[in-house]
């Protein structure tokens, strides 16, 4: 993350230096990086290597209120993505709170004595004593407003059109890729047991939360953005089709094995082959009907568009007739690329050009 934002908001400032986005991503990267530079000082002066290092104290203070800014900037530079401003006057007050929650909570955690959430068994050298421990409820109250702050792209998405939604888009794929990764990682193996998830979980939630900065970096410079619809397509076909494989493979072997057993009372290898052979036989037939149930399910205009496209096509083998063409032409425009308004010039020559095309039609 430290390198992440601080190399995002490098190329962002001189492109956009009336932006704030680019300064603030510069300064969440500063803070993700010494957030983890004082924790890992503390934890090898103190606890690895006491006495070692001098100030390992000085770090663990440190660390005990540094993450505050470092969540609250955070949750600014969402509700400021991606265009630098809020969305409303009621988001502008939103943005406040987290300005004024910020230092605030900074000198609670700061001061609040006991363990500190993060460096534990390490105690806050600094915390005063008689005061309770409020690491835990300043740790929730960030979150929940970053939480808000996330939730307000959301709203956005929504309400935008155009390059701000494109925009969007790539800050919400990279968003649900680390989320997907995050719930395989923390919450599947807990519910059910499977620490093998942990490590099925760990690429996708590593490569999400490093493509957060990155696709919003793409997002404010506007670096091939509507990449991001083909992106979403593909994800979503080849991670349904390999959930799919798995799942019908898993369930060949164990239903092969039992065959075997029940004709031979011995397992045998015959079932692992038998279902590889036959999900290699199933992919692509599965992988082109995916894709169709994508299109139709989650881009019904591209696929009309296409279906159209394909019977214009057809009759234009088959028809003769220019004037007909014409109006097919500003029908099947019209249908698929919805203007506000259509016309159709034709050279004067119209002889010429008819006959042109009818024998090209012809041959």
């Amino acid at each position: 993350m430290a390198i992440g934002f601080s190399t995002v908001g490098a190329v962002v400032v001189p492109r956009h230096s009336q932006n704030p986005m680019g300064w603030i991503f510069c300064a969440v990267g500063l803070l993700y990086a010494a957030v983890h530079f004082v924790a890992e000082y503390a934890i090898y002066a103190l606890l690895a290597a006491p006495g070692s290092l001098p100030a390992g104290e000085a770090a663990t203070w440190i660390f005990s209120w540094l993450f505050v800014p470092q969540i609250g900037l955070t949750g600014l530079l969402l509700l400021l993505f991606p265009n630098g401003r809020v969305q409303s006057t009621r988001w502008r007050w939103f943005a406040w709170l987290i300005v004024l929650a910020t230092p605030a909570s900074m000198v609670l955690a700061a001061l609040s004595p006991g363990e500190i959430v993060g460096l534990e068994p390490i105690h806050n050298p600094f915390g005063i004593e008689g005061l309770p421990n409020l690491y835990e409820p300043v740790q929730a109250l960030m979150l929940t407003l970053l939480l808000v702050a996330a939730t307000s792209q959301l709203v956005r998405l929504r309400r935008v059109r155009g390059v701000e939604q494109q925009q969007i888009k790539w800050f919400a794929y990279a968003a649900v890729v680390a989320s997907s990764g995050a719930i395989l990682v923390y919450v599947v193996p807990v519910a059910i047991g499977g620490p093998w998830l942990v490590l099925v979980g760990y690429v996708p939630f590593v490569v999400g939360v490093m493509s957060v900065p990155i696709s919003m970096g793409i997002a404010i410079l506007r670096y091939r953005l509507y990449d991001i619809d083909l992106l979403i397509n593909r994800t979503l076909v080849y991670g349904l089709l390999t959930a799919t494989l798995v799942a019908l493979y898993s369930t060949g072997i164990v239903l092969t094995q039992r065959v075997f057993v029940l004709l031979t009372g011995q397992q045998s290898t015959l079932a692992v082959v038998a279902s590889t052979l036959a999900i290699a036989a199933l992919f692509n037939p599965l992988r082109r009907r995916i894709q169709s149930f994508i299109d139709r399910r989650f881009y019904r205009s591209k696929y009309d568009a296409a279906k159209t496209l394909e019977a214009f096509s057809a009759k234009l083998r088959d028809e003769t007739d220019l004037e007909a063409l014409n109006d097919d032409l500003v029908v099947v425009v019209r249908q698929t690329m919805q203007p506000a308004h259509v016309s159709l010039w034709l050279r004067s020559d119209r002889t010429a050009t008819g006959e042109k095309l009818r024998n090209t039609l012809h041959g």
